[in-house]
Order: C-alpha cells, then structure tokens, then sequence
C-alpha cells in the first residue's frame, strides 16, 4: 500500500487498537497484513510500542 490518506486512516485505526491493547499479531491476521507491515504502519502512526510479552499478570494470592 502506497502513501496516502487510506494508508493514514489505517495506520491511525491500528494505533487506536493498539493502543487498547490489542496485539501488534492480532491486528495483523485482522487486517490480513504482514506482522512487520503492521509494525511499520504503527510506527508510521507514532504509536508508544509496549515491551514484548503483553500485560503483567497479576498474581493472585
């Protein structure tokens, strides 16, 4: 996908996820893209990238 406003809407629709914490390999089998092309948009978005391993898990006690 080239530049553009499609492009752009995308990358900002990946962000919103994202950010709301869905998964960088979620949202690529959504979006049927590649995991490093769905990164790419993100970055391309400026999304803050979470460290690897998803939310800390609680423990319970």
């Amino acid at each position: 996908m080239g530049p553009g406003p499609n492009r752009d809407k995308l990358a900002q629709d990946l962000k919103t996820k994202y950010e709301g914490g869905k998964s960088i390999r979620a949202l690529a089998e959504e979006t049927g893209r590649s995991y490093n092309g769905v990164h790419r948009l993100l970055g391309d978005a400026g999304a803050t990238f979470r460290s690897r391993g998803g939310a800390p898990r609680r423990m319970e006690s």
